[in-house]
């Protein structure tokens, strides 16, 4: 399936080159790159026109039809492998499976130490992740 992606990717970069090709040169408000041609025929000014709008409109639809089908054959998974890393996002999540001390609460991971840097700013965020956990209440006298 990944030849076939490949393929179409391939076909798509055509499309969209043919396609700024023709636009460039459509003869726009200003002059643009229109180029000049005989009176008559299919490079008078108005076949030329109609021609380029038709070649503009055919190339459009095909480059859209294209990234419609290759966002479709990605998300199925025939993007060459490319995928996304969510193992991150699923760590960061808080376990509700905790283990607990009577005297102290939750138990926390031992802190990791950055590595020494320069930049004064990282040391204080560095410092600030390892900041010591609370003291736990004393119990109330009677």
């Amino acid at each position: 399936m990944s030849s076939l992606f490949t393929f179409l990717l391939v076909v798509q970069a055509l499309v969209a080159a043919a396609m700024i090709g023709v636009i460039l040169m459509q003869k726009s408000e200003g002059g643009g790159l229109g180029v000049g041609g005989s009176p008559a025929g299919l490079l008078s000014a108005r076949g030329a026109a109609d021609f380029l709008t038709r070649a503009t409109t055919i190339l459009a639809s095909l480059f859209v039809g294209l990234s419609i089908l290759l966002a479709a054959l990605a998300s199925v998974g025939g993007g060459g492998g490319a995928t996304i890393d969510t193992s991150l996002s699923k760590s960061a999540q808080p376990s509700s499976s905790a283990p607990t001390s009577s005297l102290t609460g939750p138990v926390q991971a031992p802190a990791q130490t950055a590595p020494a840097s320069d930049d004064p700013l990282a040391a204080a965020a560095a410092a600030a992740s390892q900041s010591a956990p609370a003291p736990a209440e004393a119990p109330a006298k009677k």
